[in-house]
């Protein structure tokens, strides 16, 4: 079976589809488990895959898209979100639990629960950038605009932080 028969990443097509963007959704014979396999798999840059990040903020779930050469300014989220509380990094099940995908596969479309989602700006570096589609060998091409209507995200340059700044 092709995992494009999969549920998750049939709940992903679904909501591609509902925005006019059928059969947006591409599967690669290579793992685009992390930002690097994903970004070797699509023959781009690194910075051009969106990772689907999930925390708590207090007692609120959130997602934070973070541009795969960059790493999450956590510190940020608070502010970002408007949110008071520690920033924590939930369980694999609980991902799972409050998104409906495992890690590796977590899209920012198709969620199972509607959370707060924040953008990381400096994605706007790329025309075409790479986001999960529910499965670990599945991803869609998008943009920072499409990004941010399909989740009511917000973009802001304090989500994301260079992973090695110089």
């Amino acid at each position: 079976m092709s995992n494009l028969e999969l549920e998750t990443v049939k709940r992903v097509r679904k909501a591609l589809a509902d925005v006019g963007r059928a059969d947006a959704v591409i599967e690669l014979a290579d793992s685009a488990r992390t930002a690097a396999e994903a970004a070797q798999a699509l023959g781009v840059e690194q910075g051009a895959i969106a990772k689907t990040l999930v925390f708590t903020v207090g007692n609120r779930y959130v997602v934070a898209l973070v541009a795969g050469d960059h790493q999450c300014n956590e510190e940020q989220l608070p502010k970002v979100f408007h949110l008071q509380g520690d920033v924590v990094k939930p369980s694999a099940d609980l991902v799972r639990a409050v998104t409906g995908f495992s890690i590796g596969g977590v899209s920012p479309v198709g969620q199972v629960s509607k959370l707060p989602t924040a953008i990381d700006a400096s994605l706007k570096r790329f025309d075409k950038i790479y986001a999960a589609a529910g499965h670990p060998h599945c991803v869609f091409e998008t943009s920072v605009d499409e990004l941010k209507t399909l989740t009511n995200g917000l973009v802001s340059y304090a989500v994301g932080k260079a992973a090695n700044p110089s």
